[in-house]
């Protein structure tokens, strides 16, 4: 892939900025797209007093699901199932070019320990290979409606890491007919076992959509991860 700076729709703080949120969303969106969706849903922005709100939108690029159809996602993958090899090329690929908002958010003042990053289904597994793989000392991961392939990189990594990785809030909707929510329970175990602080919120009757009460306790997650 070229190396292109992504694309970031920005919900900046009410006063001094001292921590960030780095939100991903899911396959085929952008990020002006999931702010607009959270707004919809949440009745207002994701804002908070003192920490920015970052949605960038993956490049596009050929996506096999869609038969090669360029797409806005974060990586490739052979389909939508647990049970099939990760497209790793892809993703590593796509963990350099976030890894270059967190350094830009570094180089804006905020250390590591002040950012949470996570996502929407495609987006929170993106989140997952990035924090776990690549950036251990940030303060919190959150996936929502997401999933890791069975064998995926992230759980190596976890099992692997030298220092205490970041919690994770792991959120589901139990009517989920893209994204198992058995899928999602599994990746949380899985992740659990390896040795990963998670929690896991089951939504009765939630589809593969956003729900008002996730995204409130996402605020109250993100509040008690990056307050002061």
């Amino acid at each position: 892939m070229a190396a292109v700076k992504l694309q970031k729709s920005v919900v900046s703080q009410a006063g001094k900025h001292t921590a960030s949120v780095i939100f991903l969303h899911g396959s085929g969106d952008t990020g002006p797209g999931l702010r607009s969706w959270v707004l919809d849903v949440l009745g207002q922005n994701l804002a908070f007093e003192n920490i920015r709100v970052i949605y960038p939108t993956a490049s596009l690029r050929p996506y096999t699901p869609m038969r090669g159809a360029p797409s806005h996602v974060w990586f490739d993958r052979h389909k939508i199932s647990q049970h099939c090899p990760e497209h790793l090329e892809s993703i590593d690929s796509m963990c350099d070019h976030l890894g270059d908002i967190v350094q830009d958010e570094l180089r804006a003042g905020i250390p590591k320990h002040r950012m949470v990053i996570g996502g929407f289904p495609m987006g929170g597994a993106m989140a997952l290979h990035l924090v776990c793989r690549h950036h251990q000392d940030i303060a919190g991961i959150f996936c929502l409606s997401s999933f890791l392939n069975k064998d995926s990189a992230v759980y190596q990594a976890v099992e692997n890491a030298q220092r205490p990785l970041p919690e994770l809030l792991q959120c589901h909707g139990t009517s989920d007919e893209l994204v198992f929510h058995d899928w999602g329970e599994k990746t949380n175990t899985l992740l659990k076992k390896a040795g990963l602080n998670a929690s896991f919120h089951s939504f009765p009757d939630l589809n593969h959509q956003l729900c008002r009460q996730e995204l409130e306790l996402l605020r109250s997650w993100i509040l008690k991860k990056l307050s002061i």
